[in-house]
């Protein structure tokens, strides 16, 4: 079978696959309004297997969007409130002493189940912070040195809330990287605030979601994210984003001396998992070059660390990226 018949037997199976997703977002837009990047941005972690950081204001659905996902696709949810006093055993659970069996039993904590939403993940201490990273790299706890697997598909979501610092604990640049994606919500516009209005303006406002999906209809869509095809020009493209933010002068990007730390090989593999689940939610079999651009953001915000130059100069990572996505040559 030629490469060419290879790619349309893999568009018809996909475009056959995303439909679910689709329906998925549908049911979720019945109760959710204007919501539909982060909404995106969530099933993309879903299927390419990666964590999401959320930064915004209070108030912006962001609960309310993962509780409604999780209903669509029939599976479990928790929602984690990060405060200062909080311990690793609050999250991942402990060893119980039984007096009758004079025994100790293993109680699993709320980290075991499948969409996680780790609300304002900068409240908690470090300890509590790399608890909840080792439960998302490694997707298994340890409970007094005996080791449980997390239930698949397993998806952390945490929020940060921007505007308040204090008595926060920022994570460090090494744990954010653990984060596939960071996705910045912002205000509805005027039109959607006044849907809101009309949709949650009551006391018990409906927010029935009808379950449209399986957790088992997530883990075979990953196989098939898995066996999209990306051309070689493709790939060489995505890698020369990653050096670009390393080595912005070999491909004549005007940001020399803004850069302190660029990404990291993890971006490069993050990077080509969100293109290829961009092209199954768009029900193709292969990965285009706008895939790639419309993901290296999210990807790449978190990544690029600037120096104190850009930063006197009023420049965000943000303004970086922006640069490198326009001088780097589209295949």
């Amino acid at each position: 079978m030629s490469t060419h018949e290879q790619i349309t037997e893999m568009s018809d199976r996909v475009k056959e696959a995303s439909s679910h997703f689709r329906r998925l977002v549908d049911e979720v837009s019945h109760v959710i309004v204007g919501q539909e990047r982060l909404l995106h941005r969530m099933l993309i972690g879903l299927l390419s297997n990666g964590h999401l950081l959320i930064e915004g204001v209070p108030g912006l659905a962001k609960t309310l969007a993962v509780s409604c996902l999780s209903k669509g696709i029939d599976t479990g949810f928790q929602r984690l409130q990060f405060t200062p006093d909080l311990l690793p055993a609050d999250l991942t659970g402990t060893q119980v002493y039984h007096p009758q069996t004079q025994t100790f039993v293993v109680q699993k904590g709320p980290i075991f189940s499948n969409l996680i939403l780790a609300d304002e993940i900068n409240r908690a201490p470090a300890k509590v912070q790399s608890a909840l990273l080792e439960a998302m790299q490694e997707r298994q706890v340890t409970i007094g040195g005996e080791t449980f697997k997390l239930p698949q598909p397993f998806l952390v979501m945490a929020t940060q809330n921007p505007i308040e610092q204090e008595g926060t604990y920022p994570l460090p640049e090494a744990q954010v990287d653990r984060f596939m994606l960071k996705v910045i919500v912002g205000y509805p516009s005027r039109q959607e605030e006044r849907k809101i209005l009309d949709r949650m303006g009551s006391t018990a406002p409906d927010i029935d979601i009808n379950a449209v999906m399986k957790p088992d209809d997530i883990i075979a869509a990953r196989k098939l994210v898995d066996e999209m095809y990306v051309d070689d020009k493709v790939k060489d493209y995505i890698v020369d984003l990653v050096v670009a933010t390393r080595e912005p002068g070999t491909f004549g990007v005007p940001v020399e001396g803004l850069i302190d730390y660029g990404a990291s090989p993890r971006a490069t593999i993050a990077i080509t998992l969100a293109a290829k689940a961009n092209a199954f939610l768009a029900g193709r079999g292969y990965v285009i070059p706008q895939d790639v651009k419309d993901l290296a953001m999210d990807v790449l915000r978190h990544r690029v660390i600037v120096t104190y130059e850009a930063e006197a100069e009023g420049k965000t990572s943000e303004d970086v990226v922006r640069t490198i996505l326009e001088y780097v040559p589209v295949p």
